[in-house]
């Protein structure tokens, strides 16, 4: 974005601007996609919403203005509602007991594309494509996206043609034997979205995933503007952020897992107070840095705790409401994007002291951390509240089913 923006004549505050609006287009969607897996299941909404994202980003190109930028990057954003079909496919596909370290993997595996884009894009392509260009910086640019763009695209076609929506096939045929009832995506929201915890994991979603998208848009033109680097030095070291996902999003599904093997669901939310307090705490520290070495080591250590608290985000997730998992999933997965706007404007605010910024944000983590006091979910004992039963049937997938209140624990067990 630092060398599109300077091509472009924007300021800071404009590239900002677009980073915001790659965001918000993706936070209505994550709200719809999760009823709609609940309906029609992950694979064909990923496949088809993968191909879509592919055509803006194969336009980013022709871009001559601001508000062309806007418009493009707007509809790109539309990419990152699959998210939220990756946690409901892998939430179908395996046990809650596991839910936490499997939801991490995913997850976290399909966040090292930020990281690899970084470094690809940053250091790879972009020199290359300068090179194939005879050094005209602003042709290289523009014709660098047309291979992410080839890579959703064909991405696109292989999980819809080469994939199942659950361990027993495909949804259609499960509803045609009536192995799988039919699925009301109106009440399968509701009964999601009129639960408090739901609310509460999404203000913490924000403030875990929110500033990894918000990190991942600052983290180039902080390290060129802090420390003087190039923007292929900056891209690099910005890529260690994303790269963390490799482990470390998993990492705190598998504590969120094994914690809840001793302490049940509050083994989950402890893990969950420890880690988005430690990522508050590391913000701090980071943004104090003023030597080069100790701002990488800090970045390396705060993206651990940052996904971490992804991973043992939907590690809960699952629990909240079991007749409207997908919903929960979407609700809280709006979150993420929801975070980054609303930090997006804070940095946006303060595009010549970027280090308050940080602050800001640490301060709003730590008190998301503190909000885990308050998670009460239904048949299970919160760190202040309620009390564990016995949830023989825990490990059922239940759906919302049409005509039935989606408040209420329907026993129905999913074929998926």
């Amino acid at each position: 974005s630092t060398v599109g923006g300077e091509d472009l004549g924007l300021s800071a505050q404009d590239i900002w601007t677009t980073n915001i609006c790659a965001v918000a287009f993706d936070i209505c969607m994550r709200f719809v996609f999760g009823a709609v897996c609940d309906k029609y299941g992950a694979r064909v909404p990923m496949g088809c919403v993968l191909m879509l994202a592919s055509i803006p980003t194969a336009c980013i190109g022709l871009v001559n203005s601001l508000t062309g930028l806007i418009c493009i990057r707007l509809f790109i954003g539309l990419a990152g509602s699959t998210f939220v079909m990756c946690q409901c496919w892998a939430t179908r596909m395996f046990t809650k007991e596991i839910v936490g370290m499997v939801n991490g993997l995913v997850g976290g595996w399909g966040n090292v594309g930020g990281g690899a884009t970084q470094l690809v894009m940053g250091t790879l392509l972009f020199p290359l494509f300068k090179v194939i260009t005879d050094g005209d910086v602003s042709k290289a640019w523009r014709t660098v996206t047309l291979v992410p763009a080839a890579v959703a695209f064909t991405t696109g076609i292989c999980v819809i043609c080469f994939s199942e929506d659950c361990p027993k096939g495909y949804y259609k045929d499960l509803k045609k034997s009536g192995e799988m009832p039919e699925v009301s995506a109106a009440a399968s929201f509701r009964g999601g979205a009129v639960d408090i915890n739901t609310w509460m994991l999404f203000i913490q979603y924000a403030c875990c995933f929110g500033v990894e998208l918000t990190v991942n848009n600052a983290a180039v033109s902080y390290f060129v503007k802090r420390f003087e680097l190039t923007i292929e030095s900056a891209s690099a070291i910005a890529s260690i952020f994303g790269f963390m996902n490799i482990f470390a999003r998993g990492l705190g599904g598998w504590a969120s897992d094994k914690a809840n093997g001793k302490l049940r669901m509050r083994g989950r939310i402890l893990v969950q107070a420890a880690l988005l307090i430690l990522e508050g705490c590391c913000i701090f520290i980071f943004a104090e840095m003023g030597n080069l070495a100790a701002s990488v080591v800090m970045l390396t250590v705060f993206s651990i705790f940052v996904q971490g608290a992804e991973g043992s985000t939907y590690g809960i997730v699952p629990y909240v409401n079991r007749v409207s998992p997908g919903a929960v999933a979407g609700i809280v997965g709006a979150g993420g994007p929801t975070g980054a706007v609303s930090f997006g404007l804070i940095f946006r605010q303060l595009p010549e002291d970027p280090e308050m910024a940080f602050r800001v944000m640490a301060g709003v983590v730590l008190a998301s951390g503190v909000m885990c006091l308050f998670i009460n979910i239904k048949g299970h004992r919160g760190l202040l509240f309620g009390s564990d039963e016995d949830l023989s049937n825990l490990s059922k997938i239940q759906l919302p089913v049409a005509d039935v209140d989606a408040n209420e624990d329907v026993d129905v067990e999913a074929k998926a």
